[in-house]
């Protein structure tokens, strides 16, 4: 049965079963090849986003990643604890603390972007170029959408 959405008397499939679906199926995939690493995985966008910018602070990664800073505070202990991370705090605002990735999590970096590729190779088989062109530019449009419907800041752009 499809999931449906009532709108104006009409229905429409739920946009967000599927994505919320793909997403959780992501998070598993991630989980099962990061397994031996240390790393969960939800950590990874962590990693990538703390690894191209170094000294991030911890609201700027609540703010990119769209996620509450209590959730990042507790990411980031783990992270530490493992030791992928290092925290200081900020020179000029003590208060702020600015994360740092280790050699460890550096070396992680390659292993985590060619789990991205070869998902979203396993997920666009059978899709053309202008298929593939055609659904990230929808996508694309929809975040930045969401984006403004909750106020959120739209996340930096990341190189895979």
């Amino acid at each position: 049965m499809v999931a449906r959405a009532t709108i104006g008397g009409g229905y429409m499939e739920s946009l967000m079963r599927y994505i919320k679906r793909i997403s959780r199926c992501f998070t598993l995939y991630r989980g099962r090849q990061l397994e031996e690493t240390g790393i969960n995985g939800y950590q990874h966008s962590y990693l990538l986003l703390i690894c191209d910018r170094p000294g991030i602070s911890q609201e700027q990664l609540a703010e990119r990643l769209y996620v509450n800073k209590s959730n990042v505070t507790r990411q980031l202990a783990s992270l530490e604890q493992g030791g992928f991370i290092r925290r200081e705090a900020d020179p000029v605002d003590r208060r702020q603390l600015r994360v740092y990735p280790t050699e460890r999590a550096e070396a992680l970096i390659p292993a985590i972007r060619r789990i991205i590729v070869d998902w979203n190779d396993e997920l666009l088989a059978g899709l053309s170029d202008t298929e593939r062109k055609q659904l990230f530019a929808l996508l694309r449009l929809m975040a930045q959408r969401a984006a403004e419907r909750t106020g959120a800041k739209e996340g930096e752009k990341r190189k895979l």
